[in-house]
């Protein structure tokens, strides 16, 4: 077997020649539509908007460093401006039942040209009824009634007091009313000893005669509210005839302008009937409803103005609570009660964006409490009812608005996390109903000759559209390999813009700081340094104990039984490498491979699966036809927090096999990688940050000459290490193999090698797997001969037993 060749610096990096770009700097690209290289996402996105059937709403999946919300803002700003603009909203005052105030659709731009008019019409009113009222005209007519009805009421009393006087009967007015007296002969009353001395038959004749014009002045007197009633009713005519004359003129007007319109028509009649119904409110000194209360209900209260929207509307709702859905009713304090109207209505994203697309980020709609029902609720009843949280779940009584519903026609687009879309497609049964439209963004793109100049102009917009300095090809150049970096894989470039245009406000300060005109590669990768620089506290602390021996990791010479495995710390989205000290005990046992971590309850599922694997590897190996008499165990040292993942495996099985055969492992190599039963090697994650976190240790503990790490071949083309790491392989210092089987770690690790088994199960002498093979058996002999021992006590101890109980019998015989 040849042996393994090292990488070599241009394996581990894939640089970005500058001549494979045809410009000078990135202001001379044009712009990029920011969705390239989103194929899949963008005809989801075209689908979902064309497709105008209920429950094609969209949610667009990906990473929060996507910047989903840009992406879908502009994708829908350029599709939203080729669409009609929706109709304005506002809400009007019903007349017959003030609780429920009318939803009044109207045309693009009426709504306000409307308000302004009833407004104006309102004012209008407000000085032209008066003046109708106080007028010569009004005044005089009304004088006329009154007098009139004033001459009829005297007539009647005077009817009664000639008949009176034809029989010298008087009738007097009194304060307490009316009165007969009999006339004297001077036609003054007639007193009442003259009475008395008149003779009975004409005292009797004269109170006959008072009775009968007591009953008709009394019938005369009954009819006299009949012709107050009248005259009230005649004065309501004058003063309606009178207001018709102020009103009509300027409503005619408004209903000629608006004839098209059946609910203003409808708004404009209602305006006239309440007005001509409460005529007296205009009049009274002290009206029961003053005119301004009749004044207050004539605007109405537009909540959507679409005025000065281009197409359809786009609204992001970056708080997406219930009210904020559905807009709010507000109240004001009058006398410590609290008081609403028509007017107090106010809108939600879902009325502004009426007619348009809503965009909500999902976890703050699942944050909010009954949003998203709130939201399925309106979707699924094709309306926004516009109430409180209490209302819609019937937890208050008190008296409010229930304003008529809005007709629904609107696209929401949800953004969010892919878990949150799996999750609600599992917990939520109407989720798929409602979003029938999933739009996956890609996390990376595709890193090829034809991409990259497309990823430069993409570069060039984030640039343009932050209003920073362009990029020369150096810059570009060094963007691009940062992005490589970014999505770990040489043939792959971040789709994550938010760290793109990071990057790219980071590298403008340091430009700005030199006074350069453009950004090249030196302010890039000062960026870079720089964002590394900040978050690297904790990185320096760990790797500082291992440097100070506080956390043990060998780096030179042999040691049995223990490996140098490579793990990587996540603290946000900084990630670091650090080595770890596995270590393994092998002696004759039952076949059981204790998993430590797992017996400690710090090792995770994946861990503890891969420690099965191996455990199945090493039997399949050396013991395919026996029992494998083997007792280990492995450890993660001086490690006291959770292992997850099966990265360690390969380390792991070298660290058991040394022990195993008593054979030391280099320690100036370290090992990544994952194993299968067969002992093929398969790919990790993270081993840019496992490759330069043992580098950095190896440099802060005397140099990294001779040192190395073992990684898959499948993990190669992930590679883009730092410059240190790369100038150091340059020059034979460090090394990274790729290995593809355990038998290339294991003569690696310990210089020896491994051996092939043949057709007859034997390996060859002095290989590796021989001694392997050979203390296996020594295991499998020495259980053997611990299994004989014991059972040869256990057949001792029988017949000791049934010795004592032959004793027994015999005794008791002799004492018969």
């Amino acid at each position: 077997m040849n042996p393994l060749q090292p990488l070599n610096a241009t394996q581990v990096y894939r640089a970005c020649p500058e001549d494979a770009f045809d410009f000078e700097i990135t202001s001379e690209l044009e712009s990029l539509d920011m969705l390239s290289g989103h194929a899949r996402a963008r005809d989801a996105l075209d689908f979902g908007t064309s497709m105008r059937s209920d429950g094609f709403n969209l949610y667009v999946l990906g990473h929060p460093g996507h910047g989903k919300h840009q992406l879908v803002g502009r994708f829908l700003s350029e599709r939203s401006r080729d669409e009609p603009t929706p109709p304005d909203i506002a809400y009007r005052y019903n007349f017959d039942d003030h609780t429920q105030p009318l939803c009044l659709l109207l045309p693009t731009g009426m709504g306000r040209v409307l308000r302004a008019d009833l407004e104006q019409l309102a004012e209008e009113l407000r000085s032209a009824i008066p003046a109708v009222f106080e007028g010569d005209e009004y005044q005089n007519r009304l004088h006329e009634m009154k007098q009139a009805m004033g001459e009829r009421q005297r007539d009647a009393i005077e009817v009664v007091r000639r008949e009176a006087r034809e029989h010298d009967i008087l009738l007097l007015s009194t304060p307490n009313g009316f009165t007969f007296a009999p006339a004297g002969d001077d036609d003054k009353m007639m007193s009442p000893e003259e009475f008395e001395k008149l003779d009975k038959d004409d005292r009797e004749r004269i109170e006959g005669t008072v009775q009968v014009l007591q009953k008709k002045l009394a019938q005369a007197i009954r009819h006299m509210p009949r012709l107050a009633k009248q005259l009230r009713e005649h004065i309501s005519t004058l003063n309606g005839e009178m207001l018709q004359t102020a009103i009509d003129a300027p409503l005619a007007e408004l209903e000629e302008r608006y004839a098209d319109h059946d609910g203003i028509l409808d708004h404009l009649k209602a305006l006239r009937d309440a007005m001509l119904l409460h005529v007296d409110s205009f009049i009274a000194d002290e009206p029961e409803m003053p005119p301004e209360a009749i004044f207050n209900r004539f605007p109405i209260n537009l909540i959507v103005d679409n005025t000065g929207c281009e197409g359809a509307p786009v609204v992001y709702l970056d708080l997406p609570t219930h009210q904020h859905l559905v807009g709010r009713i507000e109240h004001h304090v009058h006398n410590g009660t609290l008081l609403t109207d028509f007017s107090l209505i106010r809108a939600g994203g879902l009325h502004r964006a009426n007619g348009g697309y809503l965009v909500i980020d999902v976890r703050a709609l699942l944050m909010h409490a009954g949003a998203w029902e709130t939201l399925k609720w309106v979707l699924r009843a094709g309306e926004i009812r516009t109430e409180s949280l209490e209302q819609a779940y019937g937890l208050i009584s008190t008296t409010t608005l229930d304003p008529e519903p809005v007709p629904l026609d609107l696209k929401v687009v949800l953004l969010g996390e892919r878990l949150f879309y799996y999750l609600l497609c599992e917990q939520d049964p109407d989720f798929l109903e409602l979003f029938k439209v999933q739009a996956d963004l890609e996390d990376e793109l595709e890193r090829n000759h034809g991409n990259q100049p497309l990823y430069a102009r993409m570069v060039a917009t984030l640039a343009r559209d932050s209003a920073l300095r362009p990029l020369d090809r150096s810059g570009v150049a060094a963007v691009i390999e940062r992005a490589s970096r970014l999505a770990d894989d040489q043939g792959k470039l971040t789709a994550r813009h938010r760290a793109l245009s990071n990057l790219l406000e980071e590298a403008d300060h340091w430009a700005e700081r030199d006074d350069a005109k453009v950004m090249s590669r030196r302010h890039v990768e000062k960026a870079v340094a720089q964002q590394l620089w900040r978050a690297s506290r904790i990185h320096e602390r760990s790797h500082e104990a291992i440097a100070r021996g506080i956390v043990a990791i060998q780096l030179e010479g042999f040691q049995v039984g223990q490996v140098n495995g490579l793990s990587v710390m996540s603290l946000g989205d900084y990630a670091f490498g650090q080595p770890t000290r596995i270590t393994a005990t092998a002696r004759p046992g039952p076949g059981h491979v204790v998993d430590i971590e797992r017996e400690a309850r710090l090792g995770g599922r994946i861990h503890s699966k891969a420690v099965m694997i191996l455990s199945r590897c090493l039997a399949s190996r050396y013991a395919p036809d026996t029992p494998l008499s083997l007792s280990a165990s492995l450890a993660f040292e001086q490690s006291y927090g959770g292992i997850e993942g099966d990265s360690a495996s390969v380390a792991e099985a070298c660290a058991l096999i040394s022990a195993i055969a008593r054979v030391g492992i280099d320690q100036r190599l370290a090992v990544t990688g994952s194993i299968d039963q067969h002992g093929r090697v398969q790919a990790v994650g993270g081993v840019n940050e496992k490759i330069e976190g043992f580098f950095d240790i190896c440099q802060a503990r005397g140099g990294v000459k001779g040192h190395g790490v073992l990684l898959p071949p499948t993990n190669v083309e992930h590679l883009m290490l730092k410059l240190e790491v790369r100038d150091a392989i340059a020059a034979g210092e460090f090394k990274v193999y790729a290995i593809e089987y355990l038998d290339q770690a294991l003569e690696l690790l310990t210089g020896m090698t491994p051996g092939e088994r043949t057709d007859e199960g034997l390996y060859p002498a002095g290989s590796l797997n021989a001694k392997v093979h050979e203390r296996l058996e020594a295991f499998h002999q020495a259980v053997k001969r611990s299994k004989v021992k014991v059972n040869d006590e256990e057949e001792g101890k029988e017949e000791d037993k049934e010795n004592e109980a032959g004793s027994t019998d015999e005794e008791r015989s002799d004492d018969q």
